[in-house]
C-alpha cells in the first residue's frame, strides 16, 4: 500500500495517536509506503528519507504502487517560494508551504483533483553558493519540534529542507545528517553551506546548523537565527554565553 499528502502540511507521529509526539512533517505532494494500516492511523516510510511514523488515514490520499513508482523516478519539482497556492477547477485554493512536492501534477492518474500550479518552480542541481540564499528564506522562522515549514522548523528539518531545495538529499535527524559528508579537522577549511553539528554532555548530536561566511551560522534555535560560531560553539550574542558545545563540521557537497 502506498499513499500521497495532498494537504499542505500534515503531523508525523511516534504513534498512532493525536496526542503522541510529533517526529516530522509530510508537506503537500510528498509520497510514501504505508508498512502498517489500522483503522484510523497508519505507520508509512517517506520515500525521500526513509523516514518512519505514524499519520492519520483522513490525511492521504491512497495511490498505486505503479503510482508510487513513478514519483519515485520523476523528478523532483518543488514550490519554490515561502507560501503559493495550489487550485482546482472550481476554484478552490489550497496554501502550500516552501519545499511542497508538485512532482504528481502532471500524472492525471494521481492527480484526481485535478490540482493545478501557476507559480515558482525549483527542479535539479544547484550551486553550493545557493544554500546560504535559501536558509535566508527561513530567517525568523520558529522552531518547532517536527517541522519543516517557514511555520514551523526543527533545526534538522530546516537544513534537509534547504539542501532539497537544492537538489540535495539529506537525512531527517540531525544525529543522522552527522553520518554524511566528510569532516573536516578547523573551521577555518569550512565553506557557506556546510553542516556544523553539536553534542550534548552524553556525546550525542543533538543540533545542526548550516554554515556562513566569516564563522556565522544559521540554524533554528527558538527561531531561524544568525549567530557567531567558534571552536567551542554557538556564541548567542543576545544572552552573552554559548548555547551549543561544537562537535565536528562536516562538508557534504
Amino acid at each position: 500500500m502506498f499513499g500521497i499528502c495532498n494537504l499542505a502540511i500534515v503531523p508525523l507521529r511516534a504513534e498512532a495517536s493525536d496526542k503522541s509526539e510529533q517526529v516530522s512533517q509530510l508537506l503537500f505532494g510528498e509520497h510514501f509506503k504505508i508498512i502498517e494500516a489500522t483503522a484510523k492511523w497508519s505507520q508509512i516510510e517517506l520515500d525521500f528519507d526513509g523516514y518512519i511514523g505514524w499519520i492519520d488515514n483522513k490525511q492521504f490520499h491512497p495511490i498505486t504502487e505503479e503510482q508510487y513508482a513513478f514519483l519515485k523516478d520523476a523528478p523532483i519539482v518543488l514550490n519554490a517560494d515561502l507560501i503559493e497556492y495550489i487550485s482546482t477547477p472550481n476554484n478552490y485554493l489550497l496554501p502550500i508551504p516552501l519545499g511542497s512536492s508538485l512532482s504528481f501534477l502532471e500524472n492525471e492518474e494521481i492527480n484526481t483533483s485535478k490540482f493545478s500550479f501557476d507559480g515558482m518552480k525549483v527542479c535539479g542541481t544547484k550551486p553550493k553558493s545557493e544554500l546560504v540564499k535559501t536558509a535566508f528564506m527561513y530567517l525568523n522562522a520558529p522552531y518547532l519540534w517536527g517541522g519543516k515549514s517557514p511555520f514551523g522548523i526543527d533545526c534538522s528539518g530546516f537544513t534537509q529542507m534547504v539542501y532539497k531545495i537544492n537538489g540535495y538529499h539529506l537525512l531527517r535527524d540531525a544525529s543522522q545528517q552527522a553520518t554524511q559528508g566528510e569532516p573536516l579537522s578547523f573551521i577555518e577549511e569550512s565553506e557557506p553551506g556546510d553542516l556544523a553539528f553539536f553534542d550534548n554532555d552524553e556525546g550525542n548530536i543533538v543540533h545542526v546548523g548550516i554554515m556562513m561566511e566569516d564563522n556565522y551560522i544559521i540554524h533554528a534555535s527558538g527561531q531561524v537565527r544568525i549567530d557567531r560560531l567558534d571552536h567551542l560553539g554557538i556564541y548567542n550574542a543576545d544572552t552573552n554565553r554559548h548555547t551549543h558545545k561544537l562537535r565536528v563540521i562536516k562538508k557534504i557537497i
